[in-house]
């Protein structure tokens, strides 16, 4: 009589839809009460468990009728805290279990297990010939059915142990949990086997059936593509002969054969319908692909405005809303003139830069309107994403074409006036660089083939009139910069600025305020006192404002007093607008020394600048003051280097620096101030005061020096001069290389002046210095 085998007490979980072999690794999620305490219970014990399968799946807390007899000991590997009190294990199986007993419920299911190993009592020929039919019957499944990986075929036949091959086979193969059960119940290793090649027939027959039966079901799909098909084509032979309307993808497709695509975009337009056309009604992909297809077909292919070549009317549209700009006006002419004897010229890339205010965005709209063109404008500030410009590509959700395709379909035409503004204040970031894509749309022998990444077709924009504004050609990359005309926009002079108000800020306002036509009158003397009093800018943005503001005080005065029409005097406008805001300080008219009337060039135009310099007793330094920039000071440091080598040329001691202290100022202080044309302005400032030399106060000056005295061009000239001009300046000293940009100050301002081109540091002492100081000059005079 054998022996009786020993059991033992192991902690039991119960697996619901789940089943755990011998030599087979897997981890499960734990979240019963009594389960996760089986399980703590096992960690303390030295890490086994009875995993056993319970008969219903349904049944939350089962007793010993619930669970199967049959389970696997297992080794609790690892134990992994989840959110909400559950835990991830990670166990081994290691052998068969008989459960022969429940002793405890509460507060986990403890049981006696007996262990049982595989068993064989027959011939080992017989087993390897079950081993082998098992293989054989496990192969022809795996070649029937889709369901096993050439994975699992390799690890079945690197088994080699008879009493594993039958559990590998049920945990990897099987589904249905009576299978398995069934496999895990027979102990004994022949039985095992022929239950497993029953299976494993039954399985592969059902598997048969299965792909039969896809077979049929892929036929039918088939079938019905091909019914849908021919349902098109009937379709479309209903239409050739009328019996039916049109379907929208026939709309398009009519559409497409009077566009005039180019080829490209014709066959990636047939090819989209009839990928369109296959698919099935109300699918998401269908709303994309029909609004590819109605961007390419809404382009303005070959579509293009005539341009209005009457220089006549050109220049009267020009000058109608704007006063001055005669550059701007000019290179517009000569644009139109060229068009006119050579039609297919490409358009040109032009740039207008000048400060704020000034024009340049309405300018560019006169432009649309002389030449008969289409306007569109696009806003570059703050733009720091590239497919702002180039699209973004199909792949993406929401995806759409960049604004320039966006703004040539707004625009309808294949030649409008297209402006990019505020070309300067671009940026980049993560996203990409917006410049660097500009630089294909701006280089007229590449946009000719422009292709946006939504789009993915080229499109023609050599025949687009591209104009961009900028403020600053400072911070436009080279690159781009290279591929533009630069036209300079400068500020108005006083002048401009009243003429324009006259002719179009006040009628304008007026008509904008509901006021009658001449209701509210200002003088030229009270214009001029708004302009100098209460505006100061390059540009007249600021000055229509206040003009506004008088004409809204204006409409309150007829409304309250009764009258027709409000005619402005110094005395209303002072009411109207309150103290005067900018009071320009006129020069002194006694020579003074050491005081220099500089001209600078600023953001709201020119201003006149004073260079004090002031000498004291000291230890040889030179202190700055006035918030100057680097460049400013190495010009004042310029500036006492020449007077130092010089010393002797103007009557001073060769040491004359040793024991001063100098200081140049330049007010006003809280303004700061940068460039190089303050050069000439500090050397006479320092000359005069180290001289004792007095310096003309009806002399303003503008140059950059050398180290050898050489004076150097400058910027800006127009501006300075009209600086000099309004502060009463007679005597106006510039650099001999600026004489030529003297033709662009108007003819009425320059005549005030007496002009001094100086090529040398000696010519600008010579004109602005009561006396020019020499070797002779009593050393006594030298402290100023």
């Amino acid at each position: 009589m054998p022996a009786r085998k020993k059991t033992i007490s192991l902690p039991v979980l119960a697996l619901r839809g789940l089943m755990v072999f011998p030599h087979m690794v897997l981890h499960f999620d734990v979240g019963r009460n009594k389960s996760v305490a089986a399980l703590e219970q096992a960690m303390m014990e030295g890490q086994q468990i009875f995993l056993v399968a319970q008969k219903d799946a349904e049944v939350d807390d089962p007793g010993v009728e619930e669970l199967c007899r049959v389970g696997t000991i297992a080794a609790i590997k690892q134990v992994m805290n989840l959110p909400g009190d559950n835990l991830r294990v990670l166990v081994e199986g290691e052998r068969r279990g008989v459960l022969q007993s429940i002793t405890q419920e509460e507060p986990y299911l403890q049981g006696t297990i007996r262990p049982d190993d595989a068993r064989f009592d027959g011939d080992e020929v017989e087993l390897q010939a079950l081993v082998r039919a098992t293989q054989e019957f496990f192969e022809t499944y795996a070649k029937t059915s889709l369901r096993v990986s050439q994975e699992t075929v390799n690890s079945v036949k690197d088994v080699d142990a008879a009493d594993q091959i039958a559990d590998i086979i049920a945990a990897n193969i099987l589904t249905r949990m009576e299978d398995r059960q069934q496999i895990l119940e027979e102990l004994d290793v022949k039985r095992r086997l022929e239950s497993l090649c029953a299976i494993l027939a039954r399985e592969t027959e059902l598997a048969g059936v299965e792909k039969q039966v896809q077979a049929r079901i892929k036929k039918q799909i088939e079938k019905n593509q091909k019914d849908y098909y021919l349902r098109e084509q009937i379709k479309a032979i209903q239409t050739e002969l009328g019996d039916t309307e049109a379907t929208d993808t026939d709309d398009l497709r009519e559409r497409m054969e009077k566009t005039p695509l180019n080829e490209e975009a014709r066959q990636k337009c047939e090819k989209e319908l009839e990928r369109l056309a296959r698919m099935a009604p109300g699918t998401p992909e269908v709303g994309v692909s029909r609004t590819y297809i109605e961007w390419i077909l809404d382009m303005p292919w070959g579509q293009t405005t005539a341009d209005n070549l009457d220089l006549k009317r050109a220049r009267k549209v020009l000058a109608q809303d704007h006063y001055g700009l005669e550059k701007v006006k000019e290179r517009i002419v000569e644009y139109l003139a060229v068009l006119r004897m050579k039609q297919d010229m490409k358009g040109p890339i032009l740039c207008f830069v000048g400060p704020p205010g000034v024009g340049k965005t309405s300018i560019v709209r006169a432009i649309a309107k002389a030449v008969g063109r289409k306007f569109v404008q696009m806003s570059l500030g703050g733009v720091r994403d590239e497919a702002e410009i180039r699209g973004h590509r199909r792949t993406y959700i929401g995806a759409i074409p960049g604004r320039i395709i966006a703004g040539i379909k707004q625009a309808g035409t294949m030649n409008p006036v297209f402006l990019f503004d505020e070309i300067d204040k671009m940026s980049h970031d993560m996203r990409g660089d917006p410049a660097s894509a500009l630089l294909e749309v701006l280089d007229a022998e590449q946009n000719e083939n422009f292709r946006d990444h939504y789009m993915e077709l080229p499109f023609d924009l050599s025949k687009v009139m591209f104009i961009t504004t900028a403020n600053s050609v400072d911070t436009i990359p080279g690159p781009l910069l290279d591929r533009m005309e630069i036209i300079e926009v400068p500020s108005y002079t006083e002048e401009e600025k009243l003429q324009i108000a006259k002719r179009h800020l006040l009628p304008k306002q007026i008509e904008a305020h509901g006021l009658q036509s001449r209701s509210v009158k200002i003088s030229d003397r009270v214009m001029r006192s708004l302009i100098e009093g209460y505006t100061r800018e390059a540009g007249v943005r600021t000055l229509e404002r206040t003009v506004a503001k008088v004409v809204r005080k204006a409409a309150v005065t007829m409304l309250d007093t009764d009258v027709a029409e409000v005619t402005v005097t110094p005395a209303k406008l002072k009411e109207y607008l309150g103290a005067v805001r900018y009071i320009r300080e006129m020069p002194e008219k006694e020579p003074r020394i050491g005081v220099v009337n500089g001209l600078a060039y600023t953001a709201v135009g020119g201003e006149m600048l004073e260079v004090e310099c002031a000498v004291m007793p000291g230890k040889g330094s030179l202190q700055l003051t006035g918030q100057l920039g680097d460049v400013m000071k190495e010009s004042a440091e310029a500036a006492f280097t020449w007077v130092r080598a010089h010393s002797a040329d103007l009557g001073l001691k060769d040491d004359f620096y040793k024991d001063k202290d100098i200081h140049i100022h330049v007010p006003e202080g809280a303004v700061p101030k940068d460039g190089p044309s303050a050069g000439v302005t500090m050397v006479t400032a320092l000359t005069s005061v180290l001289t004792g030399v007095p310096v003309r106060q009806d002399v303003a000056m503008t140059g950059e020096i050398t180290l050898r005295g050489r004076v150097l061009p400058i910027g800006g000239l127009k501006e300075k001069t009209l600086a000099a001009y309004r502060a009463g300046i007679r005597t106006l000293l510039i650099p001999k290389e600026n004489v030529k940009d003297l033709e662009e100050i108007p003819p009425h301002v320059l005549s005030q002046f007496r002009v001094v081109a100086a090529e040398k540091i000696d010519d600008v002492l010579t004109t602005a210095l009561v006396t020019m100081p020499g070797k002779e000059k009593n050393s006594g005079n030298q402290d100023g």
